[in-house]
């Protein structure tokens, strides 16, 4: 299993920054989420891309307006927009040598950059089945992409707030518990999976009243990798962890894919947390040899 530390708690910077940060700092193993558009950005990773091992999440390579990425969404501008971005970030991926790229679920309403992490307001909430019908087809139609150029595309699991669950009256998020996750998986192309974020379920669980636990066991054979940091249940704050955290137990190290989506600033930090992931690894794999 591969440990990367993602740059999604630097969104006020460009990757190249970060990155170099982050090599001052001993770490190699990058997953790159969002931040600042930048002209010449991806010609500048690629040609370093045999001093890092990259891979890249959702908004990245970043693009120069940003936007919220539905693939759910019935306003065809906006999915044009998701679909070009995904396209784009699988280009990039084979440029650099990766085998996988991911992303978020869909929703059933437009959000703003703003809502993002936080309380959205109340809108009208389009057809979960239409929704859902046309996430599936508009996913397997990138997969054939995907396939074509050896990668694997992982779909991360939302989150809901009990703030959101109550403004709404009802879950606006796609892929947020365990039975729809396994749902959609069930009929997507076999070069999509779920990339866990374990986080998200923390709050979904506790909003939604299921046990996470299920989510493990029903999409066990569709996992393809984590996101994991930690929070108080009640929202996702891509909080620290430690040897203790509740989702290690949970965890399949036999997958290739776990990236530490912890928002500290300190490339220090980071590379304790690095460290101690890959800690656990070695001896879970130990225990099981």
């Amino acid at each position: 299993m591969n440990v990367y530390i993602s740059t999604g708690g630097f969104n006020d910077m460009t990757a190249d920054k970060v990155i170099k940060n982050f090599e001052r700092n001993g770490i190699f193993n990058i997953e790159l989420s969002g931040g600042i558009y930048k002209d010449k950005l991806i010609r500048e990773l690629i040609n370093n891309k045999n001093k890092f091992n990259l891979k890249a999440h959702n908004y990245f390579p970043p693009p120069k307006k940003p936007f919220v990425i539905n693939l759910a969404s019935l306003d065809d501008k906006i999915y044009k927009q998701s679909q070009s971005l995904i396209l784009n970030a699988l280009k990039f991926s084979k440029k650099i040598d990766s085998n996988f790229y991911s992303f978020h679920a869909g929703f059933l309403c437009d959000i703003q950059i703003k809502d993002l992490g936080n309380k959205v307001k109340k809108k009208k909430l389009n057809s979960r089945k239409k929704s859902i019908e046309l996430f599936i087809k508009r996913v397997n139609k990138i997969a054939k992409v995907a396939k074509k150029l050896g990668i694997k595309l992982m779909i991360e699991n939302n989150v809901i707030t009990k703030r959101n669950l109550k403004e709404f009256g009802d879950n606006p998020f796609l892929m947020a518990d365990p039975n729809e996750c396994k749902k959609i998986l069930d009929s997507l192309s076999d070069n999509v999976g779920l990339l866990v974020d374990v986080a998200h379920l923390k709050v979904s669980s506790n909003t939604l009243n299921f046990d996470p636990k299920n989510m493990f066991i029903s999409c066990k054979n569709r996992i393809l990798g984590y996101h994991i940091s930690d929070n108080n249940g009640d929202r996702d704050s891509n909080s620290s962890f430690d040897d203790s955290a509740w989702f290690w137990k949970y965890i399949d190290y036999k997958k290739k894919y776990l990236s530490i989506e912890v928002y500290d600033r300190d490339p220090k930090n980071l590379k304790k947390l690095l460290e101690l992931a890959k800690k656990k690894i070695y001896h879970a794999k130990k225990n099981h040899s």
